[in-house]
């Protein structure tokens, strides 16, 4: 993970006042507040020792979305499994552009099937569409590991929550919607609307859109976009794509290969973490809550940091 100092301080110092800030108010705040945070720390403990050059981006959707047929058509391979029959991804599978160092990073990220992709590849032919180049080598445009997650709704337990296990340890996420499940309350309440602080790593895939006619195409998109504002996601990318025709891939690979230039998802990420579990702790010492005086004001102190408010404080003086 790179080191970036936002608004003056570190990921490392608004990891370092969360945890303040936890111990401040451990008297009072709940068990499972307390686990959340402890969670953050580890993931991002974890993620800063592990490659830098790496970003982490998981595909993850529903059931018939076209997540594997679209990874494919991105990475330019036929690799993730992609059939009738459902739930197709019983497993994640890591397409690696860029090995080197990769291995530590997926070792902890616990994923077993691998496949690094051949940058010198000819390319693919795709089904009913054109052929798919493979995609740029990694020196140009960064190291990426690409996760086909198994299915967010499937019938299969222990497959959900693989999916949201790894969701909470990516950099970056893209959800994959298609028009006839876009707007089911399961991908919304269970997991759009919980990411509201995570804006800067979410980008949303509305796939297969070569099924609709042009005026049904704009109408899907244009709720699909409503939708996610209500979820408090307005302003997150909404990208129109078909892995059969190729539409949309790559205008979402450009996206991918700018994160992977940047390098900046997995610092991103954890400052979302940190600023969505300081809320939660903000909102849960709120006045009704009996706390002593002095681990008050320690905790509110903290929470100012993990927040970067005295940024916002500097320079409303200085003006």
């Amino acid at each position: 993970m790179v080191e970036v100092a936002v608004g003056g301080l570190t990921v490392a110092d608004r990891l370092d006042a969360l945890a303040r800030a936890v111990v401040a108010g451990r008297e009072v705040l709940p068990a499972d507040l307390v686990a959340a945070a402890a969670a953050v720390e580890d993931r991002a403990g974890h993620r800063m020792r592990l490659s830098a050059d790496h970003t982490v981006v998981a595909f993850a959707g529903a059931t018939g979305s076209g997540k594997s047929s679209l990874v494919n058509a991105v990475t330019g391979v036929d690799v993730a499994a992609v059939d009738v029959l459902r739930p197709t991804t019983s497993e994640a599978l890591a397409l690696v552009r860029g090995e080197e160092g990769s291995a530590p990073l997926l070792d902890w990220l616990g994923i077993r099937r691998r496949h690094v992709l051949d940058q010198d590849a000819d390319p693919a032919p795709a089904p009913d569409g054109p052929s798919r180049r493979p995609w740029s080598r990694p020196q140009a445009d960064g190291a990426l590991v690409l996760l086909d997650l198994p299915d967010h709704d499937s019938v299969v337990v222990e497959h959900r929550l693989e999916a949201e296990r790894l969701v909470a340890l990516v950099d970056l996420m893209v959800w994959v919607v298609d028009p006839q499940k876009y707007a089911d309350a399961a991908i919304h309440d269970r997991y759009l609307r919980g990411l509201t602080g995570h804006r800067d790593v979410l980008l949303v895939a509305l796939n297969q859109v070569d099924r609709l006619p042009p005026a049904e195409r704009d109408a899907c998109a244009a709720d699909l976009t409503r939708l996610l504002a209500d979820d408090g996601l307005a302003g997150v990318p909404v990208l129109l794509t078909s892995a059969r025709t190729g539409e949309g891939v790559d205008a979402l690979r450009d996206r991918l290969d700018d994160a992977a230039r940047r390098r900046e998802a997995a610092t991103a990420r954890t400052l979302a973490d940190v600023r969505d579990v300081a809320e939660r702790i903000r909102r849960e010492s709120a006045p009704v809550t009996p706390v002593p005086p002095a681990a008050r004001r320690d905790l509110v102190r903290a929470l100012e940091v993990a927040a970067g408010v005295p940024l916002v404080t500097d320079a409303v003086r200085a003006g």
